[in-house]
């Protein structure tokens, strides 16, 4: 059955009660005996106590997935339909105008919708309408030889991410692309209205003039172009970081594709990418810094790439990539168990260094780089790979820290160790995380994405090995 408006305001609140209701009726079903006794002899077993953690999980999941769907629904941008780069709920906007739209954070929204039909918090026919709106936003909005732009404004247009960042960012449109696919995949054969759609998403992925951004031929992916700066931004992108994505769309293009030595000597420079290194008793997999020496970056490289592209099974000539998004995120557990710097709050229940707002502005937290912040999509948009520790933070955030959780989910980022937080949100921190709890749950966003005859044509052309790829014998 579906929720009605009423239920879903009810579905809000619902974490704000959760202490003064649920969290009681869970401990005291641990302690009372089925007579309702407190008797030795009532004593839950280690089953019960699992069974009852267990329930409490799913019911926090469903939360906070429902509430960071909301950012892209209730919180959207009116006009196009996509999602604003961030929504403060202190009305307070020190730099840009809160409907500025994020290209990339779209793609994150426009999956995170999906999880919305499925967990049935609105109707198929409410996506279908709103898909509709975005991708005729998307059709008639600025784009650069078929790229579109870090940020747009409500009438299209383009609005500057920087003073040279004003035309085409390839990493932001293969993030909307990720998410435009998956809507395909989940559409294609519908009624005649949703295979429409899907066709003209077909047609918007083809447009996207991938092979342009190799700046003219060469053997590597250029983040940025303009009409007015040209190449000037000079950001050729090498691995390892978050843009694994766009060198697999990029070879899988139908229309405009890259050659496989694009990806070879540009992403994996020619081999140094495989060169990783051991951290907290774990192997990187990868070298995740080409310039730096530190051992791991920021989690969200393992979460943007990855919302749809499935990494269990995914491997090619440099790592496995599950287990390198899996030690990414245990590495990131245990370094805030082990705390060198000694910062308020870290430990089991809570962890997870990412790019977010700080103190200090909008910071890149990572273990080598810490200000005593944590950024929740950090550890929940990790709960595929470490599920143990991602609901230990999720209980901790629901029972302990609720003040630290509003409308659309946990606030960006917190500090224990400054006392610091602010009531905001950034789309590119909350858009992954229904997304990869829903990947954990079910798999949907995965195997939706994986389906699409073209990645998976990609993942072949660059030498990749996975579950979903068919071998031609």
């Amino acid at each position: 059955m579906l929720f009605r408006k009423h239920e879903l305001f009810e579905l809000v609140s619902f974490s704000f009660f959760m202490r003064l209701i649920l969290i009681p009726l869970a401990v005291a079903s641990l302690l009372l005996g089925c007579n309702g006794q407190k008797t030795k002899e009532a004593k839950p077993s280690a089953q019960e106590v699992n069974d009852s953690i267990a329930k409490l999980d799913e019911v926090l999941m469903d939360s906070v997935q429902y509430q960071t769907f909301n950012y892209f629904w209730e919180g959207a941008e009116p006009i196009s339909g996509l999602a604003r780069e961030r929504f403060h709920s202190d009305n307070i906007y020190p730099n840009h105008d809160k409907d500025i739209i994020t290209t990339g954070g779209s793609g994150f929204g426009l999956m995170a919708i999906l999880v919305g039909v499925e967990r049935k918090f609105i109707t198929r026919e409410q996506a279908l309408e709103r898909y509709e709106r975005i991708v005729g936003y998307l059709e008639k909005a600025d784009r650069f030889h078929g790229a579109w732009p870090h940020w747009l404004l409500p009438s299209g247009k383009v609005t500057p991410f920087s003073k040279k960042d004003n035309g085409g960012d390839l990493v932001e449109t293969a993030f909307l692309i990720q998410g435009l696919l998956t809507v395909k995949e989940y559409f294609k054969d519908g009624n005649e209205q949703e295979q429409a759609l899907a066709q003209r998403i077909q047609k918007l992925w083809e447009e996207v003039e991938w092979d342009w951004y190799t700046k003219g031929g060469e053997d590597v992916l250029y983040w940025h172009w303009s009409p007015e700066y040209q190449w000037e931004m000079n950001f050729p992108v090498g691995g390892y970081n978050e843009a694994l994505i766009m060198y697999v769309l990029a070879a899988a293009s139908p229309t405009h594709p890259i050659k496989k030595s694009v990806y070879e000597k540009g992403w994996a420079l020619d081999g140094e990418i495989a060169k990783d290194t051991v951290y907290y008793g774990l192997e990187t997999e990868l070298n995740h810094y080409e310039h730096d020496n530190a051992p791991v970056g920021p989690l969200f490289w393992a979460h943007y790439s990855y919302l749809g592209l499935d990494p269990k099974g995914l491997t090619d000539q440099y790592g496995d990539y599950w287990k390198l998004n899996t030690n990414h995120a245990l590495i990131h557990y245990k370094y805030a168990v082990d705390n060198p710097k000694g910062f308020e709050g870290y430990g089991e229940d809570c962890w997870g260094l990412t790019s977010s707002y700080s103190m200090k502005g909008y910071a890149g937290h990572r273990p080598e780089a810490d200000l005593g912040v944590i950024s929740p999509t950090a550890a929940l948009s990790s709960m595929p790979y470490t599920p143990k520790e991602s609901k230990q933070f999720l209980r901790y955030m629901y029972t302990q820290q609720d003040s630290l959780i509003g409308q659309f989910g946990p606030y960006d980022a917190f500090s224990l160790e400054s006392d610091w937080y602010l009531p905001r949100y950034l789309a590119i921190d909350q858009g992954p995380i229904p997304v990869m709890i829903e990947n954990y749950r079910s798999g949907l966003l995965w195997k939706l994405f994986m389906q699409n005859g073209d990645i998976q044509n990609g993942l072949k052309k660059l030498g990749f090995e996975s579950p979903y790829i068919k071998n031609d014998d």
